[in-house]
């Protein structure tokens, strides 16, 4: 049994344990889940629009008392990042400040959260805090991992009067905001973390690839699959037109095939009897992997099927592939000076529509910064946070290092970004046509990385031709993604 299985196991049980608990509790008991944490069907006491509200109330960043925690040691689990880079780099500030020692670790992502998930399982309260992304937050918040951090956001002796919350990106606020409840969107509940960085999806391209072929930059999806076309072998043996991922996990279906997906209109799940019902086989569903399906055949890399982030954006700039419709932030790390062989050829756009016009709807990704709840150091770990989420922080992880997408608006126009990335052309004005139609776009359920694990793999299959149709292979995943999200009854919560 794989050690997501058991986890998953592990959340089931807990979840039976609770309602148990808050049964005997209702018969006079006195046992109960700890109000601070983020239990399933938990609301935080300080909603984003209230925060500002608290903010009057507080102290000025000068006025407050840094040093009410001197002495604390607070324990960091970081994942292998940028962000995690410019924080490193500012740790002896933040102890200078405030007199609490930070211990941290540092993992790549491919091991990373099974790592994290043996920590919290423990209930140690080790690690205090851990960078997370929100489809993981599901689960660790569902098993009540996580704490509710509108505790603090939502008390004006824990917050700065400059803290300015509002100045957070609202969508990425909102992506880590949830209620707990199996298909209810983010946006709503506890508040699971803080956003670090994020990234959205769009189409980068090599400006070179298209001024040299006399092409125009695709906006809708006839546009694209006609620049394909044009742009297989552009470069030589082995370049072809788009880099997409295709690898048998579910980071192949979040970026540009999710976003473009709901862009056809389709939904992933429907409720309909207090279960959760797939509608992957849905006829705007089926047009969506139609369309796909060609796009791979006719502008994807013959190794599409091994396609991660990684191999996405290293022929992008090895100048292998002519664009590339994945995160906004990967083709930069190809674009900086020096960077790669494409260096200062790579440009952005939104991605392209079914016409032109059309809202580009796109997924999230948030890096974000959560708290354990069973930590032993809340409120060290909680001024750690606000420090590290601050106004002036964002600026240096972003201008003076290299931590992408800022988590804050002031960063975004300030001139000093605007200067920095002046030689990525498009970046800017492709994340201001894109970040307002931007949410998570799937539906929050807690068999979400079994479930998209599958349809990749079923995308993969479609590919190689083991279904007779698209509408057979999605029909084909909806009855397994039915039966593992079979055990979920939504009338539990209510």
């Amino acid at each position: 049994m794989s050690q997501t299985k058991r986890f998953k196991q592990g959340v089931s049980i807990f979840l039976v344990l609770t309602l148990a608990i808050g049964m005997f509790s209702g018969c006079g008991g006195s046992a109960q889940t700890p109000p601070s944490s983020a239990a399933p069907g938990s609301s935080s006491p300080a909603p984003q629009s209230k925060v500002a509200d608290v903010q009057q109330q507080a102290q000025s960043s000068d006025d407050f008392d840094w040093k009410q925690y001197e002495g604390a040691t607070v324990k960091v689990s970081f994942v292998q990042h940028t962000v995690a880079d410019a924080i490193v780099s500012k740790l002896p500030e933040f102890t200078e400040k405030t007199g609490i020692q930070v211990e941290y670790s540092i993992t790549p992502e491919a091991s990373y959260f099974d790592k994290l998930s043996t920590s919290l399982s423990s209930r140690s309260g080790d690690p205090d805090l851990f960078m997370s992304g929100a489809y993981q937050l599901w689960d660790y918040s569902t098993a009540g991992f996580v704490e509710d951090l509108g505790n603090f956001l939502g008390d004006a002796s824990k917050i700065t009067s400059d803290y300015d919350f509002e100045d957070i990106v609202p969508s990425a606020v909102a992506a880590l905001r949830w209620n707990g409840i199996p298909g209810y969107p983010v946006g709503e509940g506890a508040q699971l973390a803080l956003p670090l960085a994020f990234e959205i999806y769009s189409l980068a391209y090599n400006t070179r690839a298209f001024a040299e072929n006399n092409l125009e930059v695709p906006k809708t999806y006839e546009d694209l699959l006609k620049v394909c076309d044009a742009l297989q072998g552009w470069n030589g043996p082995g370049s072809y037109a788009i880099a997409l991922r295709g690898a048998r996990d579910w980071g192949t279906i979040h970026p540009g095939y999710m976003s473009t997906y709901a862009n056809f209109g389709a939904v992933d799940f429907a409720q309909q009897d207090d279960k959760l019902v797939s509608m992957v086989n849905s006829p705007e569903a089926i047009a969506m992997t139609e369309f796909w399906v060609e796009l791979i055949k006719r502008g994807g890399s013959s190794s599409w099927s091994n396609y991660t982030w990684y191999e996405a954006g290293a022929d992008l700039g090895a100048g292998k592939a002519a664009m590339m419709f994945d995160a906004d932030n990967n083709g930069i790390h190809q674009n900086w000076d020096g960077a790669s062989q494409e260096a200062g050829n790579i440009a952005w756009t939104v991605m392209p529509v079914a016409k032109e016009g059309d809202t580009p709807n796109s997924n999230y990704w948030t890096w974000a910064m959560a708290m354990n709840s069973a930590s032993k150091n809340k409120d060290a770990a909680w001024m750690f946070l606000m420090y590290f989420t601050s106004k002036e922080f964002a600026h240096y992880a972003s201008v003076d290092m290299n931590s992408l997408d800022p988590a804050r608006t002031s960063v975004w126009d300030s001139d000093a970004f605007k200067s920095k990335m002046a030689k990525q052309p498009g970046y800017i004005e492709t994340y201001n046509a894109t970040i307002d139609s931007t949410t998570i776009l799937f539906t929050p359920q807690p068999y979400f990385f079994e479930t998209t694990t599958e349809w990749a793999a079923t995308l993969q299959d479609i590919v190689a031709g083991q279904y007779g149709s698209v509408k057979e292979g999605m029909n084909a995943l909806k009855a397994k993604i039915d039966k593992a999200v079979s055990d979920i009854d939504l009338s539990a919560y209510y």
